[in-house]
Order: C-alpha cells, then structure tokens, then sequence
C-alpha cells in the first residue's frame, strides 16, 4: 500500500496561486494513477484534477480547466497540483489519491476507485 501526505494549502486572496504538494511512500509510485479531489462544507467530494501513471495525459474538471495543472516526478515520488487564478469557490479541503491500476494511460474520476487518500489540505480563497 501506498501512504500519502499533502501539503501547501492555506489562505489566499481571490485571483491568487497556491502549490499543492503530495508525498508518496510504501509502494511503487508509478504503480498508481493520481489524483487531486476536493471536499467543501456541505458538499460530496468531488473530482478537480488526475494524472495517469505515464503522466501524458491530465485531466481537468471543467471548473479548474485552464487554471490548474497536475503533475507528478515519479523519481521523487510526488505530484502537484498548480493552483492559479484561484476563486472563491475553490475553497475546499483538496486530497491527494492514488488508483493503483494496471494500465499506464487510464484516469479515472470517481471517488470510489480510488484505494489510497492522503488526509487532506485545506484551502481558503478569500474574496
């Protein structure tokens, strides 16, 4: 199994940038797509962005599209996730998660497939 540890949230003024980091150890990295979720008070946990183990092809929610980008060092065993022209409404509690799949190229977006969570970050965008 894999253990994962976020960090680099904190509050930020709408329009800012804030880095996400997540640290993987127990298990071979690469084993596993990544993914970053996000959970807002009241709401389900929901999909913001992934990365396959290969790293060539990320995937965006619509809402984060253009403004956030994901990408992982399999060598140093993290992704981040580069949040820019951050808004109110990304105020969230952003997890890191790892799919442990045996396809290189494959993403996917639910919550319930994937195995591993870190314990969570939390982000606050002030307007």
């Amino acid at each position: 199994q894999v253990q994962l540890v976020e960090s680099g949230g904190g509050l930020v003024q709408a329009g800012g940038s804030l880095r996400l980091s997540c640290a993987a150890s127990g298990s071979t990295f690469s084993s596993y797509a990544m993914g970053w979720f996000r959970q807002a008070p009241g709401k389900e946990r929901e999909f913001v962005a992934g990365i396959s183990r290969s790293g060539v092809k990320p995937y965006y929610a619509d809402s984060v599209k253009g403004r956030f980008t994901i990408s992982r060092d399999n060598a140093k065993n993290t992704v981040v996730l580069q949040m820019n022209s951050l808004k109110p409404e990304d105020t969230a509690v952003y997890y890191c998660a790892a799919d442990r799949t045996m396809s290189t190229t494959t993403l996917r977006t639910a919550v319930n497939e994937y195995d591993y969570w870190g314990q969570g970050t939390q982000v606050t965008v002030s307007s």
